[in-house]
């Protein structure tokens, strides 16, 4: 049986028709009751009873539908219970029904507009429905269930992927190998105690606070606020003076600061912004490190200054020597022991020097931790202005047992501009115009790496003259370089019998990790020393190099050394120095020479080992601080000076004295 059921609603919203809707089934529900009709739980067979529900809504743009639904249509999750038991439920899936209405005009009528009612029962009554039946509370509790299982399960993954990042954090800090572990930077003594100085800290944090206050409150007109943060500003400042820890503050500084304090606090009340303090620290930061940049240069330029300023008692010591020479009758004698001076079986030196304190450092240096210091051969060569002084000081104090000559570089006739590229480069206007201009100013904008490269040891040829060691040497077949600012420590016999395997030049390589490489004194920007040379070749030293002579003539180093020197003619190639044509003379040509026969660093690094130091062989005040300097560093002078003879007449008379 087939009854149908019609409703006519005004257009409502999908939501109000599936409740009125759901009211017609129960009306339905209430009639057959009443007609002792039984009610069972809808099926879908066709030999039951089914219903028709008829209903007017509105679509999505307004207009007014016919939709029919029968009640097989719907799902078997609609139960139909017995009202008088008070368990009327009606459950019915969304989907069913929103797919039903959805499906309307397979169903309905005419979709226009519908004016007449349509007749049904008088009067319709809506049941009220219990909040949730039993089948619906239990899947509510699953899903509840579900959900949460399934939130702990994310939490769970959460909380693994959190413990196995930290985990890999603790261990890539831990890889991390540091000295002192704890402190994030070990070189720096504040950090050991982070409550040290705390007060001066204090007062120096309120002094920048204090100024950039004041400029907000110049800017203002706050004339009373920014009075009185200058006023203590100044009594800060005066508190602490030249201080340079708590102990050394003005017994006052506490009381100073805590006056600080309240101004600071006032002025925060009253002018605080955090975008207006922020730019106004900005500005102090920017005008602070301009001014450190300055000051950088500055401090540059004069160390230069003072590295090429030859000391009083250095000045006074070859004027002396050199009037004892001609006054004395010593020009007329003649160099000792010839025979020795030629013997390629002995150990020959060569050091090319205009200073002759330094030289007396190394020959004493070497002869005094020389086994044999008869069979020691020391070649010195200086220029005509200090020749006179370098010979009557090695006359006068000769090594013991060790022989000695002196040459003037002004003797070596075939060292000329037209055998000798550096020669021709250093008479040349261009050069003589980048040491000599009158611009002073320029020489600080040019910055701190060009101001080292104007030290005057480039002009000199003394300093070129390594790369001409067999044209000096002819009959030699060995020879150990040594620069005037090391001293020696220990026995450098063996440094003869060392097999230099084919090569060239013995000598100590000086890069660690991506320091001291080609790349750092080379332009590789240059296809002439990118296409011939690695920028990650290893960078050696000059100052105590051993070289073989004989390879030397055989590959005609001197010849490579001339070619380079042409190419770099506008110094594209590489700046003014020895080292950078060695490196490239040299190249493939050295063989490295252990560690501790040659340790650098003495005239420019305070933080070296001093244990390394003690147990080299040669230590090299390579840098500006040279040990006859003022600038020296002090902890390391001691292991020049010892070799300085104090009760020397010429010593006393130069005033030359240990400090």
């Amino acid at each position: 049986m087939t009854t149908a059921m019609s409703f006519q609603f005004r257009p409502l919203s999908f939501s109000v028709l599936i409740f009125i809707l759901l009211s017609a089934a129960l009306a339905y529900e209430s009639d057959h009751k009443e007609r002792d009709i039984p009610v069972t739980r809808i099926s879908k067979y066709p030999d039951e009873q089914d219903i028709d529900i008829i209903a007017t809504y509105s679509d999505i743009s307004g207009n007014i539908r016919l939709a029919r639904v029968k009640m097989r249509d719907l799902s078997d999750s609609w139960i139909w219970e017995n009202h008088i038991d008070g368990n009327l439920e009606l459950q019915k899936g969304s989907e069913a029904l929103v797919e039903s209405f959805q499906a309307g005009s397979r169903f309905g009528e005419n979709p226009g507009p519908v004016d007449e009612r349509y007749s049904g029962e008088s009067s319709v009554n809506y049941p009220r429905t219990s909040p949730m039946s039993p089948i619906m509370t239990k899947r509510q509790i699953v899903r509840q269930e579900r959900r949460k299982a399934r939130a702990s399960d994310l939490v769970q993954r959460d909380k693994e992927t959190d413990t196995k990042i930290v985990a890999a954090a603790v261990e890539r800090a831990e890889s991390f190998v540091t000295t002192v572990k704890g402190k994030f930077s070990i070189w720096r003594r504040e950090y050991e105690n982070p409550n040290s100085d705390s007060t001066l800290k204090l007062m120096r944090d309120q002094i920048i606070m204090a100024k950039a206050y004041s400029n907000i409150a110049k800017s203002k007109n706050k004339t009373v606020l920014y009075n009185a943060l200058i006023k203590h500003s100044r009594e800060s400042q005066l508190a602490i003076g030249e201080a340079s820890a708590d102990a050394e503050l003005h017994p006052s500084a506490l009381d100073r600061a805590k006056a600080m304090g309240r101004i600071l606090s006032m002025a925060k009340d009253q002018l605080h912004d955090c975008l207006l303090v922020a730019r106004k620290l900005r500005v102090m930061l920017q005008s602070t490190e301009e001014s450190v940049n300055i000051q950088k240069k500055r401090s540059a330029f004069l160390i230069q200054l003072a590295a090429k300023t030859v000391p009083r008692p250095l000045h006074c010591l070859p004027l002396q020597l050199a009037a004892d020479y001609f006054l004395q009758g010593y020009h007329k004698k003649g160099n000792p022991d010839k025979e020795k001076i030629q013997d390629p079986s002995l150990h020959h030196y060569a050091i090319f020097s205009d200073n002759v304190l330094a030289t007396s450092v190394v020959v004493n240096s070497t002869v005094q931790n020389a086994k044999e210091p008869e069979k020691h051969v020391f070649h010195i060569v200086t220029d005509k202005l200090n020749f006179a002084a370098m010979r009557m000081w090695f006359l006068i104090n000769p090594p013991a047992k060790a022989t000695v000559e002196v040459q003037n570089i002004d003797d070596f006739k075939w060292l000329n501009s037209s055998y000798c590229s550096v020669l021709r480069q250093l008479e040349s206007a261009r050069i003589k115009e980048y040491y000599f201009k009158a611009n002073h100013p320029s020489s600080l904008s040019v910055g701190t790496d060009n101001l080292k490269y104007r030290n005057p040891k480039y002009l000199s040829m003394l300093n070129h003259l390594r790369f001409y060691l067999p044209e000096v040497y002819p009959k030699l077949d060995k020879i150990l370089f040594l620069d005037d600012d090391i001293v020696v420590q220990k026995d450098l016999t063996p440094l003869w019998s060392i097999d230099l395997q084919g090569m060239v030049n013995g000598a100590v390589e000086t890069c660690k990790e991506s320091f001291h490489r080609f790349d750092k004194y080379l332009n590789f920007s240059n296809p002439l020393i990118s296409s011939n040379f690695s920028p990650d070749a290893c960078g050696w030293a000059f100052g105590m190099n051993i070289f073989d002579l004989k390879e030397w003539k055989k590959r005609n180093i001197t010849g490579i050394y001339h070619r380079w020197q042409d190419m770099n003619e506008d110094r594209t190639l590489w700046k003014l120095g020895t080292l950078p044509p060695g490196l490239i003379t040299f190249y493939n040509l050295t063989y490295p020479l252990d560690r501790g026969w040659h340790v650098l660093g003495l005239g420019y690094d305070p933080a070296l080992n001093l244990t390394e130091i003690e147990n080299a062989a040669v230590i090299h005040y390579n840098g500006n601080y040279k040990p006859w300097l003022n600038l020296a560093v002090s902890k390391y002078k001691s292991y020049w000076s010892r070799y300085l003879m104090f009760d020397n007449p010429y010593f006393r008379l130069c005033n030359i004295s240990e400090q």
